[in-house]
């Protein structure tokens, strides 16, 4: 793998644990700062050579299987029985293996003057360790540490513990992701009845498998008779040569960090139907039917006064007006500052606030599906800190809403209409009452003309009192026309305010749950876009 596609991994290794801080266990996350820092030290260091260690349990033969590799007994000097207590090294080509060394921190130093293999001049560092299952914890510790340094891992193991469930479980199967640096070599094969060497070998091979090793190679060796040392020799100086190990093991050890972070999981997509249903729950949390009912109920009233029969439509101004009790303007007003007024409504009681926070939980429900417990943590504190905004953010939206119930053009039309009317009946009915009231004051009383001619039933009816009766009438009537219209209207009306008091209450959605909690997704979207190019995957 090249320098740039490494620089490409650790890159996208580093804007994950950028995006992810505060959403992803910090332990996580400091263990991915801690592969791209070995990264950048192990690339600072000496790329010519390959650090290869051999790993394994107590009795497996690690520092007979350094002997034979390297044909002289190097690590005898270093044993105390049972188990080796520090890393040994044997170095070919010391030129620049001092610093890779300190920082592996193995002090114990042998340097070959052999080469590895006959007619190449290889640089190489074989690493002899303490053994992983130690009753001695700082062996241990060493073991792990340098399993997450070298660039090579070789499993050491034998017949007689190559099945045991611990190696596998806590040492061989995390370093699953590995394989392209990895390899499994079954010592003491001597041990063994020649016809089952296969059979282990195969069961070994098994194992690993469900390790996730598939491509891991198994050799079958015995370091004391030399059974399969040529073959571990040819493979390692294969990676030697090669010089790719350390960084397909860095590529490896992103790779490994960011399928382990891949469990945040990715955001599911978001149906229309959820921003549908969190609006009709700020809806009914915003009372948008009972402002809507009130423009109805205002039209209807102020129609009613204007285009009303005047003798008694003047009643209706002693009812309070709907609109005007909620503090809310017939329309647009002029120097009506909508950012600051708020309505007379009464605040949000404990339903209204149940109906808001189903909504805008069953939002957040919907909106952290397939994402891990501290992405979905994030998305409800933003639904949280929505609901403690919305009760005020509700109310000005509504205050801003342009209800739409002014006044109609056919109101003055009506209303001259009516008043026409009964200056006509007042007119008749002066009339009627002047033969009877002129003589009591000794004046000759007129005479009351009557309608003739006209060849309908009004033929000799008192022109005056049909004016009275025709004013009368046709106040009444229109009257009855205007509260028909009105109420059509103001229907209308209320329907219209409806639509327009839940685009006001949707534009609150949007800004205060919407939006806040769709930017903590594409958030996690991005995190999970970095983590795909981390892992060496398009997404």
């Amino acid at each position: 793998m090249s320098e740039t596609s490494i620089d490409q991994l650790l890159g996208a290794l580093s804007e994950a644990a950028e995006l992810g801080a505060g959403r992803v266990p910090t332990d996580e996350l400091e263990q991915a700062r801690r592969v791209a820092e070995r990264a950048g030290e192990r690339r600072a260091l000496s790329s010519e050579h390959t650090v290869v260690g051999f790993f394994g349990a107590t009795g497996s033969g690690k520092s007979s299987l350094m002997n034979a590799l390297a044909g002289e007994p190097i690590a005898r000097t270093h044993v105390r029985r049972p188990t080796t207590s520090v890393p040994l090294a044997a170095v070919w080509n010391a030129r620049g293996a001092s610093a890779l060394l300190d920082w592996l921190q193995v002090s114990e130093r042998r340097v070959m003057e052999q080469p590895f293999v006959a007619g190449q001049d290889l640089s190489l560092i074989l690493l002899d360790l303490p053994d992983f299952d130690s009753v001695a914890l700082e062996h241990r510790a060493i073991a792990e540490r340098l399993a997450g340094q070298v660039d090579v891992l070789v499993w050491v193991v034998d017949p007689q513990k190559y099945a045991d469930a611990v190696i596998h479980r806590d040492f061989i199967a995390p370093l699953a992701t590995h394989a392209s640096v990895t390899a499994a070599v079954l010592n003491q094969v001597d041990r063994l009845p020649a016809g089952e060497v296969g059979q282990v070998v195969d069961s070994l091979r098994g194992l690993l498998r469900r390790d996730g090793l598939e491509r891991a190679q198994v050799l079958p060796v015995s370091a004391t008779e030399g059974t399969g040392i040529d073959a571990l020799r040819a493979l390692i100086a294969r990676f030697a040569a090669e010089r790719k190990a350390a960084s397909q093991r860095l590529a490896a050890d992103v790779q490994s960090i960011a399928r382990r972070l891949e469990a945040a999981g990715v955001p599911g997509k978001l149906r229309g139907a959820d921003v549908q249903e969190l609006e009709r729950g700020l809806s009914r949390a915003a009372n948008v039917d009972a402002v809507a009912r009130a423009v109805a109920g205002s039209y209807r009233k102020r129609a009613g006064q204007v285009t009303g029969w005047p003798v008694t439509a003047w009643l209706l101004r002693l009812a309070p007006d709907p609109l005007r009790r909620l503090h809310l303007a017939f329309g647009r007003e002029r120097g009506r500052d909508a950012e600051v007024h708020r309505t007379g409504m009464p605040p949000m009681n404990a339903a209204q606030r149940a109906q808001a926070g189903l909504a805008v939980r069953a939002y957040a429900d919907s909106a952290a599906a397939g994402l891990g417990a501290g992405w979905a943590a994030a998305i409800h504190e933003h639904a949280a800190d929505a609901l403690e905004s919305l009760p005020s953010e509700l109310d000005r939206a509504v205050a801003r809403t342009d209800l739409g119930a002014r006044a109609s053009w056919w109101w003055p039309l009506l209303a001259a209409i009516q008043w026409l009317a009964l200056i006509t009946a007042v007119i008749g009915g002066v009339w009627l009452l002047l033969p009877i009231l002129l003589p009591l004051w000794g004046m000759v009383a007129p005479v009351i003309p009557q309608a003739e001619g006209t060849e309908t039933w009004l033929d000799g009816w008192p022109i005056p009192f049909v004016g009275l009766l025709g004013g009368v009438l046709v106040g009444i009537v229109l009257g009855l026309i205007g509260a028909a219209v009105g109420g059509a209207v103001g229907a209308a009306r209320r329907s219209r305010a409806r639509r327009r008091l839940r685009k006001q209450v949707g534009a609150v959605a949007r800004e205060s749950v919407v939006l806040p909690i769709e930017g903590e997704r594409e958030r996690a979207r991005e995190f999970a876009v970095a983590l795909a190019r981390a892992a060496g995957r398009k997404r």
